[in-house]
């Protein structure tokens, strides 16, 4: 409802002024309305299962006893540090408490797989108290959704809204079963859009600051119009609870794996095979970028679709097919949610122009095929112990050279010299070094003790290295 407000006229004048009126005063959303129609289409799931718990030397610490919330695993700790095991491994039970919610009136339900994981049994409580056996139809642990089916008929659904459509600082409900307490409500506003947390699911987070305990996971996140928006999953916390910070999965992203689920049993997500960072401001004007944005490549993985097209260290990821990247997370959405053998259009800026390459996803199910690894340089590895490797752009970039290789490996004389793996080496005998096979032919035009100058971090310095007697 708007509450009614006085807002002064403004002068007429010929240029627009800035716009300092007063913000109409929105009133709160019907909560009440919201949990009455839509809180029955919100289920307790309930699992139980066993999982393998093991213990090996490395992990067991007993200054970890009192932070490990497993007493399971204490137990094995203990077990194996008074008996002088060398590891222990048991099945143990496991019970746990989610939520979800129902999206079809014959029985589909939507969760978090997290929620049903290492679970045998699944148990799904409606508020009217029928319990019900369900089916997981499939779960998928990159997005964390998973899909369950009970037998049942004409149940109350929700409402699905668009996320997009979301506003930071909008209202949103949350529904669900923290600790067990079934059914609690909790509100809040719209945190953030589109946050990317470091699990590499590639899912865009809605952030929210509505109350989410363990517990509320896989219940639904509403809009201020009563529609399902999203799917709450984490929150970040040091204590365990709640401390102001939830996250929520897109519920169309969750529908499009729910989809996936109904068709085939699985789901499946592109792979691109690179590495990237985001960009900033220096980063941008050191490659002559107009604006500090698109996602920077810093390595490829060999063999992978991204390789395979051209992608190279030190491009950076402006457009994929034709959406504009903003940000490093924008990339790994697009591909995440992708299927593979999709055909995509990238837009990448390299040596100051933008190129044009086509890229044909992987299976991100299925491991790469890697090309052979290059042979090995016999010369050098017999006389000095060396294995080189030409700069990336973005290495030359970060360590502020234009010349110079990498040092990928020591070994021998070069290590008893006091080369380290990771040096730049700048020159060999007092030439500068622009390739490797360039480094090779002073090497070997070099007799005796050869003077290199290397570069470790933000030192330079020189390193004597006296070859392998005998060696050819």
């Amino acid at each position: 409802m708007l509450a009614a407000v006085l807002v002064p006229c403004a002068p007429a004048v010929a240029a627009p002024a800035a716009d300092t009126s007063a913000i109409a005063t929105v009133g709160v959303p019907d909560f009440a309305r919201i949990t009455q129609r839509y809180g029955p289409a919100v289920v307790n799931i309930s699992v139980s299962g066993v999982r393998q718990v093991t213990v090996g030397p490395e992990t067991a610490d007993p200054a970890s006893d009192d932070s490990d919330p497993d007493s399971m695993q204490q137990f094995l700790r203990r077990f194996q540090q008074q008996f002088g095991g060398s590891g222990a491994s048991m099945q143990v039970p496991v019970r746990g408490q989610g939520s979800g919610f129902i999206v079809s009136e014959d029985g589909l339900i939507l969760t978090n797989a997290h929620v049903i994981a290492s679970a045998h049994d699944v148990v799904v409580k409606l508020t009217d108290r029928r319990e019900f056996r369900a089916q997981v139809l499939g779960s998928d642990k990159r997005t964390d959704i998973a899909v369950l089916r009970i037998d049942a008929k004409q149940l109350p659904t929700v409402r699905v809204g668009n996320p997009t459509e979301l506003q930071v600082g909008q209202w949103v409900l949350a529904i669900g079963s923290p600790f067990g307490f079934e059914n609690s409500v909790s509100a809040g506003v719209v945190s953030a859009k589109g946050r990317s947390l470091p699990d590499g699911s590639g899912v865009p987070f809605i952030q929210t600051d509505a109350a989410v305990n363990p517990g509320n996971s896989g219940g639904p996140l509403f809009n201020a119009r009563g529609e399902v928006v999203g799917i709450n999953s984490q929150i970040y916390s040091r204590t365990g609870g709640f401390q102001g910070l939830s996250f929520a999965i897109p519920i169309d992203i969750a529908l499009k794996v729910q989809q996936q689920i109904l068709a085939t049993g699985h789901v499946s997500h592109g792979l691109l095979g690179v590495t990237v960072q985001e960009m900033n401001q220096p980063l941008s004007e050191a490659f002559k970028l107009p604006a500090p944005a698109g996602a920077l490549v810093l390595d490829t993985l060999r063999g992978s679709p991204g390789a395979q097209a051209g992608l190279l260290p030190g491009d950076v990821i402006l457009k994929v097919g034709g959406q504009p990247i903003a940000a490093a997370a924008d990339l790994q959405t697009l591909v995440t949610l992708a299927q593979p053998g999709q055909r995509l259009a990238f837009d990448v800026w390299r040596d100051g122009r933008t190129l044009h390459l086509e890229v044909i996803l992987g299976d991100a199910g299925k491991p790469v095929s890697l090309p052979p690894q290059p042979p090995r340089d016999a010369y050098l590895q017999a006389r000095f112990g060396l294995q080189l490797r030409p700069l990336l752009p973005a290495e030359r970039l970060a360590i502020g050279v234009v010349e110079g290789v990498l040092v990928d490996v020591v070994e021998g004389p070069a290590q008893l010299a006091g080369v380290q793996a990771g040096d730049v080496i700048l020159s060999v005998a007092g030439k500068p070094i622009a390739t490797v096979d360039h480094a090779r032919e002073i090497f070997k035009a070099s007799s005796g003790t050869i003077a290199l100058l290397v570069q470790r971090g933000n030192d330079r310095l020189f390193v004597p290295v006296r070859p392998a007697s005998g060696a050819p």
